[in-house]
């Protein structure tokens, strides 16, 4: 068995990329994303969230002992649903998940050709949690 010369793996990365970027998930989350900013009335929505989003981690950092914990949690909870009904900004969120599924699936693919022990990013947008997640468009 040969080495493999690290040139020809970028070259092969670089391969993947190209093909990944020319998915029908790409498109439709590029194509999405500009509907999305491209919207005054979800543009809107979008900065009433962040608010809301950052009265929620302010609470959040004293967690369950702040006096606004549960009742800006709820909010924003109850402001995401909200905005997922809105026909562009729930499109994009729906796209944004496909294309995180493809990823993760290629990045899980080529960690267990390595090993069933090396770490793969996730982002668990889909599981109900939003760690690590940027608002709409913020990306």
């Amino acid at each position: 068995m040969g080495t493999l010369d690290m040139a020809e793996i970028l070259l092969d990365a670089y391969h993947l990329a190209d093909q990944i970027n020319e998915s029908e998930e790409v498109q439709a989350y590029l194509n999405l994303r500009k509907k999305l900013k491209e919207d005054p009335e979800a543009q809107k929505l979008i900065r009433e969230f962040q608010k809301l989003k950052e009265r929620y981690e302010e609470a959040q950092r004293f967690g369950i002992f702040h006096p606004n914990y549960h009742e800006s949690k709820n909010q924003a909870e109850s402001f995401l649903k909200q905005m997922r009904a809105h026909p562009v900004i729930g499109s994009f969120l729906e796209a944004e998940e496909k294309l995180d599924h493809l990823l993760y699936q290629v990045s899980s693919m080529i960690a267990r050709s390595v090993s069933e022990s090396v770490k793969v990013p996730v982002n668990d947008m889909g599981k109900g949690s939003k760690k690590g997640r940027k608002a709409c468009g913020d990306r």
